[in-house]
Protein backbone atom coordinates (compact mmCIF):
# COMPACT_ATOMS: atom_id res chain seq x y z
CA UNK A 1 0.00 0.00 0.00
CA UNK A 2 2.83 2.28 1.02
CA UNK A 3 4.31 1.16 -2.34
CA UNK A 4 1.60 1.95 -4.38
CA UNK A 5 1.28 5.67 -2.42
CA UNK A 6 4.27 6.56 -3.07
CA UNK A 7 4.22 5.64 -6.53
CA UNK A 8 1.07 8.06 -7.03
CA UNK A 9 2.41 10.79 -4.84
CA UNK A 10 5.83 10.53 -7.64
CA UNK A 11 2.91 10.58 -10.65
CA UNK A 12 1.04 13.24 -9.51
CA UNK A 13 4.39 15.30 -9.07
CA UNK A 14 5.72 15.00 -11.75
CA UNK A 15 2.09 15.83 -13.25
CA UNK A 16 2.07 19.01 -11.60
CA UNK A 17 5.44 19.74 -12.51
CA UNK A 18 4.48 19.03 -16.18
CA UNK A 19 1.66 21.45 -16.24
CA UNK A 20 3.69 24.43 -14.59
CA UNK A 21 6.36 23.83 -17.70
CA UNK A 22 3.58 23.94 -20.26
CA UNK A 23 2.00 26.84 -18.21
CA UNK A 24 5.08 29.14 -19.12
CA UNK A 25 5.91 27.22 -22.53
CA UNK A 26 2.80 28.11 -24.41
CA UNK A 27 3.51 31.80 -24.49
CA UNK A 28 7.20 31.31 -25.01
CA UNK A 29 6.36 29.20 -28.43
CA UNK A 30 3.95 31.62 -29.72
CA UNK A 31 6.00 34.24 -29.07
CA UNK A 32 8.98 32.03 -31.13
CA UNK A 33 6.50 31.50 -34.07
CA UNK A 34 4.53 34.37 -34.26
CA UNK A 35 7.31 36.73 -34.69
CA UNK A 36 8.58 34.40 -37.98
CA UNK A 37 4.60 34.41 -39.08
CA UNK A 38 3.81 36.77 -41.58
CA UNK A 39 -0.31 36.41 -40.29
CA UNK A 40 0.11 35.58 -36.71
CA UNK A 41 -3.03 34.88 -34.65
CA UNK A 42 -3.65 34.47 -30.78
CA UNK A 43 -3.24 30.65 -31.71
CA UNK A 44 0.15 28.75 -30.90
CA UNK A 45 0.70 27.46 -34.43
CA UNK A 46 3.68 26.79 -37.10
CA UNK A 47 3.54 30.06 -39.11
CA UNK A 48 1.48 29.91 -42.13
CA UNK A 49 3.92 32.31 -43.94
CA UNK A 50 7.23 32.16 -42.73
CA UNK A 51 8.84 35.62 -43.07
CA UNK A 52 12.07 37.82 -41.97
CA UNK A 53 9.54 40.76 -42.76
CA UNK A 54 8.62 41.41 -39.36
CA UNK A 55 12.42 41.85 -38.12
CA UNK A 56 12.47 44.60 -41.03
CA UNK A 57 9.58 46.28 -40.07
CA UNK A 58 11.41 46.74 -36.60
CA UNK A 59 14.40 47.62 -37.90
CA UNK A 60 12.61 50.63 -39.78
CA UNK A 61 10.63 52.01 -36.82
CA UNK A 62 12.99 55.02 -35.73
CA UNK A 63 12.12 54.45 -32.33
CA UNK A 64 12.91 50.89 -31.77
CA UNK A 65 16.35 50.44 -31.77
CA UNK A 66 17.19 53.62 -29.47
CA UNK A 67 14.40 52.38 -27.56
CA UNK A 68 17.01 49.31 -26.76
CA UNK A 69 19.84 51.32 -25.96
CA UNK A 70 17.58 53.48 -23.89
CA UNK A 71 16.85 50.39 -21.85
CA UNK A 72 20.85 49.19 -21.27
CA UNK A 73 21.40 52.39 -20.61
CA UNK A 74 18.50 53.32 -17.85
CA UNK A 75 18.94 49.25 -16.56
CA UNK A 76 22.82 49.34 -16.19
CA UNK A 77 23.05 52.76 -14.93
CA UNK A 78 20.54 51.59 -12.19
CA UNK A 79 22.25 48.41 -11.26
CA UNK A 80 25.55 50.34 -11.01
CA UNK A 81 23.98 52.64 -8.71
CA UNK A 82 22.16 49.95 -6.53
CA UNK A 83 24.93 47.37 -6.53
CA UNK A 84 27.59 50.28 -5.19
CA UNK A 85 25.47 51.59 -2.39
CA UNK A 86 23.81 48.42 -1.77
CA UNK A 87 27.45 47.03 -0.52
CA UNK A 88 28.70 50.00 0.79
CA UNK A 89 25.17 50.18 3.35
CA UNK A 90 25.20 45.92 3.57
CA UNK A 91 29.05 46.51 5.01
CA UNK A 92 28.24 48.69 7.35
CA UNK A 93 25.07 46.87 8.64
CA UNK A 94 27.18 43.92 8.54
CA UNK A 95 29.98 45.18 10.60
CA UNK A 96 28.76 48.24 12.50
CA UNK A 97 26.88 47.55 15.76
CA UNK A 98 24.00 49.85 15.71
CA UNK A 99 20.95 49.83 17.82
CA UNK A 100 17.99 48.24 16.38
CA UNK A 101 19.75 47.52 13.24
CA UNK A 102 17.96 44.54 12.53
CA UNK A 103 15.14 46.55 13.35
CA UNK A 104 15.73 49.07 10.69
CA UNK A 105 16.69 47.08 7.86
CA UNK A 106 13.34 44.61 7.93
CA UNK A 107 11.50 47.99 8.16
CA UNK A 108 12.92 49.70 5.31
CA UNK A 109 12.20 46.02 3.66
CA UNK A 110 8.48 45.86 4.61
CA UNK A 111 7.84 49.63 3.84
CA UNK A 112 9.83 49.03 -0.05
CA UNK A 113 7.33 46.10 -0.23
CA UNK A 114 4.01 47.87 0.84
CA UNK A 115 4.43 51.41 -0.37
CA UNK A 116 4.54 50.62 -4.41
CA UNK A 117 5.42 52.14 -7.11
CA UNK A 118 1.88 53.25 -8.44
CA UNK A 119 1.45 54.08 -4.81
CA UNK A 120 4.21 56.66 -4.37
CA UNK A 121 4.47 58.11 -8.07
CA UNK A 122 2.35 61.26 -7.50
CA UNK A 123 4.87 62.55 -4.96
CA UNK A 124 7.81 61.39 -6.93
CA UNK A 125 6.46 63.22 -9.81
CA UNK A 126 6.48 66.07 -7.37
CA UNK A 127 9.85 65.86 -6.10
CA UNK A 128 11.39 65.11 -9.65
CA UNK A 129 9.72 68.28 -11.34
CA UNK A 130 10.51 70.42 -7.88
CA UNK A 131 14.66 68.71 -9.00
CA UNK A 132 14.00 69.57 -12.62
CA UNK A 133 14.80 66.12 -13.46
CA UNK A 134 11.60 65.28 -15.28
CA UNK A 135 12.97 63.94 -18.84
CA UNK A 136 16.01 63.23 -17.75
CA UNK A 137 17.45 59.33 -17.35
CA UNK A 138 18.99 60.20 -14.77
CA UNK A 139 15.83 61.25 -12.62
CA UNK A 140 14.57 57.84 -13.84
CA UNK A 141 17.64 56.06 -12.41
CA UNK A 142 17.67 57.88 -9.05
CA UNK A 143 13.60 56.94 -8.73
CA UNK A 144 14.10 53.11 -9.48
CA UNK A 145 17.99 52.93 -7.33
CA UNK A 146 15.71 53.91 -4.74
CA UNK A 147 12.62 52.06 -5.19
CA UNK A 148 15.32 48.33 -5.10
CA UNK A 149 18.18 49.05 -2.62
CA UNK A 150 16.49 48.09 0.14
CA UNK A 151 15.61 44.80 -0.81
CA UNK A 152 19.76 44.80 -2.35
CA UNK A 153 20.85 45.82 1.15
CA UNK A 154 18.38 43.25 2.63
CA UNK A 155 20.22 40.32 0.20
CA UNK A 156 23.73 41.57 0.19
CA UNK A 157 23.82 41.62 4.23
CA UNK A 158 23.28 37.79 4.31
CA UNK A 159 26.60 37.66 2.08
CA UNK A 160 28.59 39.76 4.18
CA UNK A 161 27.63 38.47 6.96
CA UNK A 162 28.88 34.95 5.78
CA UNK A 163 32.63 36.31 5.49
CA UNK A 164 35.01 35.82 8.11
CA UNK A 165 36.31 38.86 9.96
CA UNK A 166 39.41 37.27 10.27
CA UNK A 167 40.15 38.02 6.75
CA UNK A 168 39.69 42.11 7.03
CA UNK A 169 41.57 41.96 10.59
CA UNK A 170 44.82 40.50 8.85
CA UNK A 171 44.30 42.99 6.37
CA UNK A 172 44.29 46.11 8.84
CA UNK A 173 47.33 44.61 10.15
CA UNK A 174 49.18 45.60 6.90
CA UNK A 175 46.96 49.42 7.28
CA UNK A 176 44.11 48.78 4.88
CA UNK A 177 41.86 51.38 5.02
CA UNK A 178 37.84 50.20 5.14
CA UNK A 179 37.39 51.11 1.54
CA UNK A 180 40.16 49.09 0.70
CA UNK A 181 38.76 46.29 2.68
CA UNK A 182 35.58 46.38 1.29
CA UNK A 183 37.15 46.45 -2.62
CA UNK A 184 39.92 43.93 -2.18
CA UNK A 185 38.79 41.67 0.73
CA UNK A 186 35.02 41.80 0.72
CA UNK A 187 33.93 42.27 -2.81
CA UNK A 188 36.06 39.40 -4.39
CA UNK A 189 34.49 37.04 -2.06
CA UNK A 190 30.60 38.45 -2.14
CA UNK A 191 31.16 39.00 -6.18
CA UNK A 192 28.34 35.91 -6.43
CA UNK A 193 26.21 38.00 -4.29
CA UNK A 194 26.98 41.47 -5.96
CA UNK A 195 26.13 39.42 -9.20
CA UNK A 196 23.06 38.51 -8.43
CA UNK A 197 21.91 42.14 -6.88
CA UNK A 198 23.17 43.18 -10.41
CA UNK A 199 21.20 40.42 -12.34
CA UNK A 200 18.10 40.93 -10.38
CA UNK A 201 17.88 44.70 -10.53
CA UNK A 202 18.62 44.60 -14.64
CA UNK A 203 15.65 42.47 -15.07
CA UNK A 204 13.40 44.48 -12.20
CA UNK A 205 14.53 47.59 -14.56
CA UNK A 206 14.25 46.32 -17.94
CA UNK A 207 10.59 45.67 -17.96
CA UNK A 208 9.56 48.77 -15.82
CA UNK A 209 6.52 50.64 -17.85
CA UNK A 210 5.53 52.87 -15.11
CA UNK A 211 8.11 54.76 -13.94
CA UNK A 212 9.65 55.52 -17.60
CA UNK A 213 6.51 56.11 -18.77
CA UNK A 214 5.39 59.11 -16.76
CA UNK A 215 8.89 60.85 -16.18
CA UNK A 216 10.05 60.45 -19.69
CA UNK A 217 8.24 62.84 -22.06
CA UNK A 218 10.76 62.81 -25.01
CA UNK A 219 9.96 59.54 -27.15
CA UNK A 220 13.63 59.41 -28.36
CA UNK A 221 14.53 58.86 -24.41
CA UNK A 222 11.83 56.21 -23.35
CA UNK A 223 12.87 52.69 -23.10
CA UNK A 224 11.22 49.58 -24.78
CA UNK A 225 9.00 48.64 -22.18
CA UNK A 226 7.27 51.94 -23.33
CA UNK A 227 7.43 51.70 -26.67
CA UNK A 228 5.69 48.40 -27.03
CA UNK A 229 2.60 50.77 -26.28
CA UNK A 230 2.62 52.11 -29.52
CA UNK A 231 1.80 48.85 -31.87
CA UNK A 232 -1.49 49.06 -31.28
CA UNK A 233 -3.90 50.63 -33.86
CA UNK A 234 -5.96 53.49 -33.29
CA UNK A 235 -9.20 51.52 -32.18
CA UNK A 236 -6.64 49.74 -29.16
CA UNK A 237 -6.25 46.48 -31.84
CA UNK A 238 -2.44 45.29 -30.93
CA UNK A 239 -0.46 44.76 -34.14
CA UNK A 240 0.44 41.20 -33.11
CA UNK A 241 2.91 41.24 -35.56
CA UNK A 242 5.33 43.68 -34.85
CA UNK A 243 4.39 43.26 -30.93
CA UNK A 244 5.61 39.82 -30.44
CA UNK A 245 8.94 40.68 -32.65
CA UNK A 246 9.62 43.29 -31.01
CA UNK A 247 9.16 41.42 -27.49
CA UNK A 248 11.37 38.59 -29.10
CA UNK A 249 14.14 40.61 -29.54
CA UNK A 250 13.51 42.82 -26.53
CA UNK A 251 13.68 39.58 -24.19
CA UNK A 252 17.33 38.25 -25.66
CA UNK A 253 19.90 40.47 -23.89
CA UNK A 254 18.07 39.91 -20.67
CA UNK A 255 18.01 36.17 -21.82
CA UNK A 256 21.54 36.34 -22.82
CA UNK A 257 22.72 38.10 -19.49
CA UNK A 258 21.22 35.74 -17.40
CA UNK A 259 22.81 32.81 -19.49
CA UNK A 260 26.46 34.31 -18.86
CA UNK A 261 25.87 34.98 -15.29
CA UNK A 262 24.61 31.41 -14.16
CA UNK A 263 27.08 30.36 -16.80
CA UNK A 264 29.69 31.98 -14.54
CA UNK A 265 28.30 31.42 -11.49
CA UNK A 266 25.98 29.17 -11.39
CA UNK A 267 23.99 31.05 -8.20
CA UNK A 268 24.89 27.67 -6.50
CA UNK A 269 25.85 29.96 -3.86
CA UNK A 270 25.12 30.56 0.30
CA UNK A 271 26.26 33.64 1.31
CA UNK A 272 29.99 34.84 -0.04
CA UNK A 273 31.13 31.40 0.34
CA UNK A 274 30.57 28.73 -2.15
CA UNK A 275 28.53 25.58 -0.53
Amino acid sequence: MNVVRAVLVKIGTYVLIGAGMAFFAVPLLWLLSASFDGTPTYAVRAPSEVTLGNFAQIGRNQYALPSLLNSVLLAGGTALVVVVLAALAAYALSRVRIPGRDVLLYVLLLLSSVITGTAAMVPIFLLMFQLGLIDSRFGVVLVQAGGLLPAAIFLLKDFVDTIPRSYEESARVFGASPLQLLRQIVAPIARPGLVTVGVWTVVQVWGSFLTPFILLRDPDKQPAAVLVRTFYTEGGSPNLALISTFSLVYSVPVVLMYLFAWSRYGFRFHGGIKS
